[in-house]
């Protein structure tokens, strides 16, 4: 994958007077973004799309899961709990040396950033100490830092700013109303405290969320709104669909319609314009239509390389070739 070095400049673009520029995103606006027939929607996802970002450009990550298995949360999406029997056994933290290794090679292939995942509800100060460092040493090799380590502690923030971190990880995953029916162990409430304190530190917010998990299409508008009225809105938003994963409370439920997945990119894309949206965690189920349709609706983030976390991730290979037959330069 070769780096980007020229950027089309931007072509106007101006958000209808019925959503002024300065308007926070109510439910029922995004909701009728939802109920656009598909053409306008995606048309308009692309005119704000090419306003703040080159259209052939994809930014490209590389997630590790430096701490694997035995989280007390009860997340029904999450192979990692130990609430569920799904196979997984329950690892110890990397080494400084295995994840520097890693992260070398992700730079090699092509990742500007490295995100590093540790399954806890919160870091322990025994925990934290070894992660400050392996965020030192692989900001050393020139490629951005992201951590994703559950809800922090009062100044746990502000360490990992001093250590170089750049992005922190943080997903709300679902609606307000709707977190319970998944999540019960924490609330929604939580998940932005923890936002708010990354934010206070000065490191730029990673958040989006899973649609998928048998939440209606107004859920999904209620997502999408609370991640466009944080504020600033993150960063970078992932938007994952739901890996069906046996042994979880939700391995039986139904699949989402992927045009239906292809609306909330578009629709992430218009109502957080200056944010990278990634199209994260599903891709291996997508195939390459539905893949380029997202590109087309304004998703221009990926984690590439074999496995996400837990899960199976498109190759490196088939991300080349797709990329090829687009277009898309990796960056």
């Amino acid at each position: 994958m070769s780096t980007c070095s020229t950027v089309e400049q931007p072509v106007a673009f101006h958000r209808p007077a019925a959503v002024p520029a300065d308007a926070e995103w109510t439910t029922d606006s995004v909701a009728a973004l939802f109920e656009l027939p598909f053409n306008d929607l995606i048309f308009r996802a692309q005119q704000v799309h090419r306003a703040h970002f080159d259209p052939n450009a994809v930014q490209c990550s590389t997630l590790l899961s430096i701490k694997t298995g035995g989280c007390s949360e009860d997340c029904s999406y999450c192979s990692q709990s130990k609430r569920y029997k799904t196979g997984l056994e329950s690892e110890p933290l990397m080494s400084l040396d295995e994840v520097l290794k890693m992260a070398e090679a992700a730079k090699t292939k092509g990742a500007t950033r490295f995100c590093m995942g540790a399954a806890w509800r919160s870091p322990k100060e025994k925990d934290l100490e070894p992660v400050l460092e392996m965020v030192r040493e692989v900001k050393k090799l020139g490629i951005e830092t992201c951590v994703t380590l559950g809800m922090l502690k009062e100044g746990q923030a502000e360490r990992l700013k001093e250590a170089g971190l750049d992005y922190y990880n943080h997903n709300l995953d679902t609606a307000r109303e709707f977190y319970s029916e998944v999540i019960t162990t924490h609330t929604i409430d939580d998940r932005l405290a923890t936002i708010d304190k990354v934010r206070g530190a000065g490191i730029k917010v990673c958040a989006g969320g899973i649609v998928g998990m048998g939440e209606n299409r107004r859920a999904r508008a209620v997502l999408i709104a609370q991640l466009a009225n944080l504020n600033p809105p993150p960063e970078s938003v992932p938007i994952n669909s739901l890996v069906r994963i046996e042994g979880t409370p939700l391995d039986k439920v139904a699949a989402l319609d992927p045009l239906e997945f292809v609306r909330t990119i578009a629709v992430a894309r218009i109502t957080m314009p200056e944010s990278y949206v990634r199209l994260s965690a599903g891709r291996q189920q997508m195939g390459e239509a539905i893949q380029a349709l997202c590109y087309l609706a304004g998703a221009n983030s990926i984690f590439t390389g074999d496995r996400l976390l837990t899960t199976d991730n498109t190759s490196e290979g088939e991300d080349a070739a797709l990329f090829a037959k687009l277009g898309i330069k990796a960056v």
